[in-house]
């Protein structure tokens, strides 16, 4: 039910026809479908969306940019430390229904996924106590203090720390400025647990918050698939991938990754899970040049590369990269073999990843099946309303 009313807050009116999507619970405004804003807010203020004909439609953070405003709440918002808070307590509900606050094996999950936890603009990842967050805008930014009170509320002694890396994700806007550093320390433990299988975290320098908890699943259905294959893992960053294939029963498995931090990382996490060396080498070396050199075959390829693409005005050019890439994955795997390959573009559509997949093995000369279609899990939900959040996708096939 749409009401009218009268608020003392910045109203913003949209054109005609385009409350639509926002009928339908979506939680963005772009900018295009603005009529009219009656005041001049800041970035990050609370405003109101209201239709033409004056029906209100929502509440959320105004932004400069195409998406001017996130939607926090599709009713108005008297208290939004209130609502913050518990979206928070309610996020980290859900995870404990996911068995994953109390799980023996694992003790590092994400608690917050923007939209799907219905607070846009903010992810937060859970390493063994530390909380990690990225702020992706101002609005949010600008709630740190009733995050930070919800987290302690929420956790009470389980919270060991709380660490902001937003320096790079925040938005630039004058007077905003995000600092990477602890909101609150204590003893921060940056040594996780993933289905038994130990790693070192580097929030600090690492990519996004430390490490890429949405392959936690994908990780456990690799290792199943291990045993007696020769492995390589592309974009390997901290060798999660290749923990889980060793732990299956590899032959041996082959990390690249270009980064020199991310390739010592993974050779701590290979040494720190098995007492005994085992079959691994670690290459630092750009993944294009790698493959362009290499005259290894291998019984099973991963690669997770970073998204090609995260605007839709090269989508074009990133499915093309997916092709290339994809290519000449089939054409270093042995007939039998295993390729399991994925994108993170939030763009690129999950039928759009499928046909640059198979038009790489076509050009190839591969034929291939798919063994399993692949997401990402659980505590990374996606609002049914909001299908952007759907950004990981993975195919798993076997190559004749």
């Amino acid at each position: 039910m749409f009401i009218t009313y009268m608020s003392d807050k910045i109203r913003i009116i949209l054109k005609s026809g385009k409350d639509q999507s926002l009928r339908r619970y979506h939680p963005w405004v772009f900018s295009g479908a603005i009529k009219k804003i009656y005041g001049s807010p800041s970035e990050g203020d609370l405003v109101e969306v209201f239709s033409n004909k004056d029906e209100f439609l929502g509440s959320g953070h105004y932004a400069h940019g195409t998406i001017a405003v996130r939607i926090i709440s599709f009713e108005p918002v008297d208290d939004l430390n209130q609502i913050v808070q518990q979206r928070i307590s309610a996020a980290f509900e859900y995870r404990a229904t996911l068995g994953l606050v109390d799980h023996t094996e694992i003790n590092v999950y994400r608690l917050i996924n923007a939209e799907g936890d219905g607070l846009p603009g903010l992810i937060m990842d859970y390493y063994n106590g530390t909380v990690v967050s990225q702020f992706h805008s101002v609005g949010m930014f600008r709630e740190k203090a009733a995050i930070t009170d919800g987290l302690k509320d929420t956790f009470g002694q389980r919270l060991t720390g709380i660490y902001d890396k937003s320096a790079s994700t925040l938005p630039e806007w004058k007077g905003v400025k995000a600092i990477n550093g602890y909101i609150f320390q204590g003893k921060s433990e940056n040594c996780v647990i993933e289905y038994g299988n130990k790693f070192i975290v580097d929030w600090k320098e690492g990519q996004k918050t430390g490490f890429y908890i949405d392959q936690r699943e994908n990780r456990k259905l690799l290792g199943t698939l291990s045993s007696g294959r020769s492995v390589l893992n592309l974009f390997g960053y901290t060798g999660g991938f290749s923990v889980y294939a060793l732990r299956g029963g590899a032959k041996f498995v082959h990390t690249v990754d270009s980064s020199a931090g991310a390739i010592k990382l993974a050779i701590q996490n290979i040494k720190m899970n098995f007492n005994e060396p085992v079959p691994h080498k670690a290459f630092v070396e750009d993944v294009s040049s790698f493959l362009h050199n290499t005259k290894d075959q291998y019984d099973l390829v991963i690669a997770d590369p970073p998204a090609f693409a995260k605007h839709q005005n090269v989508l074009a050019n990133a499915l093309q990269g997916y092709k290339r890439l994809n290519t000449r994955l089939f054409e270093i795997v042995n007939p039998g073999g295993i390729v399991i390959t994925f994108s993170c573009s939030q763009v690129v559509s999950r039928e759009n990843f499928r046909k640059s997949v198979f038009t790489a093995a076509a050009n190839a000369g591969r034929k291939v099946r798919i063994m399993y279609q692949l997401s990402q899990p659980p505590d990374h939900p996606v609002s049914i309303y909001h299908p952007e959040g759907e950004y990981l996708k993975g195919l798993v096939v076997y190559v004749e």
